[in-house]
C-alpha cells in the first residue's frame, strides 16, 4: 500500500466507501459520464474533496483515451506572441473556459516549415484532445495535417482558403469593421482617405481591406492606389508602411490602419515627419487594445471582442468539436467603432 508522509494515499475504493457507492460509479463520475444522478455525483465529489483523492492521470488516459489537455497554436514568431495584446486577450478567454472545465492548456507557436512539422507531429500523436489555431496564414499546413490525423480543431478566424477543411471556427466581422472605420473618416469630411492594410495572406487582412473598398465605393470615391499600402500588424511594420507611403509623395488626410499596433507605429512616423494627428492626418485603428487608450493622441479604433473570441473557441472545441455533437458550427462576432482623439 502506497504511503506518503506516513499517511495512506487515498484510493478509488476509499472514495467509493466514503460516498456509499460502488467503485465503478466513482470511475464514471471521474470520467464525466452522464449516466450518474446529480445526487450521486455530488456525493462522490464530496468524498474526493474530503479525502484529497487525485486520480492517476496516466491510468485514466489509457482507459478514456483522453488527456484533458488542449492546445492553442499561434502561427506567429514567438516574440509576436508576447508583444501583441490580441494574443493575451485570446489566451485569457480560452483559459477562463478551460479553468471551469478543469482542463489543461498547452500553448505553443509555429512559424515556418520546421516548426509546423514539429507541432504537427506532436499534436497528431495523441498528446492532446484537440487544438485551437490562431493567426493562420495562407501557407500554414497545420489545418490539413490535423484534419488528416483526425485531431479536432477550432480555428480562430476563418482560414484564408475555402479549400481548407474548417468546419469549426470563430471569426470577427472584419469586413464590417473595415467598412465602419472607413465610413467614419469619409463622413468626417476627409478627401484623401487611404489605408495601411493587414497581411494579405491572412483572412483578417483581406477582410479589413475589403471593408475599406466597400465603404469607398458606397461613397462614390475613387481609390488612389498610392494611398494603399500593406503592413504586417506590428508597430514597426506600421511605422515602415507609413514611411513608405509618405515617400511616394502622396500624403493622405486620413487613414484606416488595420491594427492598433500598426496605427501606433504610423503615428510615430508621422510625428518624425512633422505631421500631427489628427490635424494633418486622422487615423482609425482596429482592435481597441489597451494601448489605444494610452497612445498620444488616444486612438479612435474598431473594437473586436478578442476575450470573447477565446471563450467561444474553447467552448466550441470542448463542447462541440471534441465530442462531435455536430459536424460543423461557426460563430461570427460583431465589431463596433470607439471614437477617441485620433480621428
Amino acid at each position: 500500500m502506497a504511503k506518503s508522509g506516513g499517511r495512506q494515499r487515498p484510493t478509488l475504493e476509499m472514495v467509493a466507501q466514503r460516498a456509499g457507492v460502488g467503485r465503478g460509479t466513482v470511475s464514471r463520475v471521474i470520467n464525466g459520464s452522464s449516466q450518474v444522478s446529480p445526487r450521486t455525483r455530488e456525493a462522490v465529489h464530496n468524498a474526493i474533496s474530503e479525502l484529497g483523492y487525485s486520480p492517476n492521470q496516466a491510468a485514466r488516459t489509457l482507459v478514456t483515451r483522453r488527456t484533458d489537455t488542449v492546445a492553442l497554436v499561434v502561427s506567429e514568431p514567438r516574440d509576436r506572441l508576447f508583444a501583441d495584446p490580441f494574443f493575451a486577450d485570446v489566451i485569457r478567454g480560452v483559459s477562463s473556459v478551460l479553468h471551469e472545465r478543469d482542463l489543461q492548456l498547452m500553448l505553443t507557436t509555429a512559424r515556418g516549415e520546421v516548426e509546423h512539422k514539429r507541432v504537427g507531429d506532436y499534436l497528431s500523436g495523441s498528446h492532446v484532445d484537440g487544438a485551437m489555431l490562431v493567426s493562420l496564414h495562407r501557407d500554414d499546413p497545420l489545418t490539413v495535417r490535423l484534419a488528416d490525423s483526425g485531431v479536432p480543431v477550432v480555428h480562430g478566424g476563418r482560414p484564408y482558403s475555402e479549400a481548407v477543411p474548417a468546419p469549426f471556427y470563430v471569426d470577427i466581422d472584419n469586413v464590417e469593421g473595415g467598412r465602419v472605420a472607413t465610413r467614419h473618416l469619409l463622413e468626417a469630411g476627409h478627401e484623401r482617405v487611404g489605408t495601411i492594410t493587414g497581411p494579405q495572406d491572412m483572412n483578417a487582412g483581406v477582410g479589413r481591406l475589403r471593408g475599406y473598398h466597400e465603404a469607398m465605393e458606397e461613397a462614390g470615391r475613387e481609390i488612389d492606389e498610392d494611398l494603399v499600402i500593406q503592413g504586417d500588424f506590428s508597430v514597426d511594420g506600421g511605422a515602415e508602411a507609413m514611411a513608405a507611403l509618405l515617400d511616394r509623395g502622396s500624403v493622405p488626410d486620413a487613414l484606416f490602419v488595420a491594427s492598433d499596433m500598426m496605427a501606433i507605429g504610423a503615428i510615430r512616423t508621422l510625428r518624425e515627419r512633422g505631421l500631427n494627428v489628427p490635424e494633418d492626418v486622422a487615423l482609425v485603428g482596429f482592435d481597441d487594445s489597451p494601448m489605444a487608450q494610452h497612445s498620444s493622441p488616444s486612438l479612435t479604433t474598431v473594437h473586436q471582442p478578442t476575450v470573447q473570441m477565446g471563450r467561444e473557441m474553447a467552448r466550441l472545441l470542448v463542447d462541440v468539436a471534441i465530442p462531435r455533437t455536430t459536424e460543423a458550427e461557426t460563430v461570427m462576432l460583431e465589431t463596433r467603432l470607439v471614437i477617441r482623439e485620433s480621428g
